[in-house]
């Protein structure tokens, strides 16, 4: 059966987290729909991988991929948008920062019509050196491309399918998502508030 929802999860040595935020998805994507959650292991060096593939191996809806090294996120989130079969994706770091109780807010928005939703960190719990850069980067950005989104760079984003199957993401392009999902013809994107949480590991 076709999963209603795809979880996309790019990770880079996250050993410590993968397990408890598999936990936390599951909890949450039960209630929903029929879903798979795909654990993209970009080139990890610690045991990320052997705890993804035990994942894999336990829960049947949990596939796991590996890149042959570390290509960055943009790699790992293209190789995760090529599995995706579900109507609606939703992308999410594995460190724990993006909670998975806000994914069902996402798919709210996007039900309304939306072809893309990015989560907007209002309260960002990170240090000032990553803050102060990413809010320059982000006027610029609304500046330049005319998307009126306060976060470019929040890993927390849903799609309709028909997105993440006509765009490729490589380079650092998974900063500018919004924008080649608006050059691949597709208008309608908004923003929601979600909570951000302090690194836990």
């Amino acid at each position: 059966m076709r999963p209603d929802i795809s979880i996309v999860v790019p990770f880079l040595d996250e050993c410590e987290s993968l397990a408890e935020l598999h936990r936390e998805l599951v909890e949450v994507l039960d209630r929903l729909a029929a879903y798979e959650v795909i654990l993209v292991d970009d080139g990890s060096t610690d045991d990320s991988w052997a705890v993804a593939k035990a994942l894999a191996e336990e829960h049947r809806e949990t596939i796991a991929i590996r890149l042959r090294r570390n290509f960055g996120k943009a790699a790992a989130l293209d190789a995760g948008f090529r599995e995706a079969r579900g109507h609606r994706v939703v992308t999410l770091d594995a460190d724990l920062q993006d909670p998975p109780d806000q994914i069902p807010l996402l798919l709210a928005k996007l039900d309304e019509g939306w072809d893309h939703v990015s989560g907007w960190k209002v309260s960002r719990q990170d240090p000032l050196t990553k803050r102060l850069p990413s809010g320059l980067f982000n006027r610029v950005i609304r500046s330049t491309t005319g998307i009126q989104l306060h976060d470019f760079n929040c890993g927390l984003k849903a799609y309709r399918i028909e997105v993440v199957k006509n765009i490729e993401v490589y380079g650092e392009m998974h900063r500018y998502i919004p924008l080649l999902a608006k050059w691949s013809g597709f208008r309608n994107i908004g923003e929601k508030v979600v909570q951000h949480y302090p690194r836990k590991y």
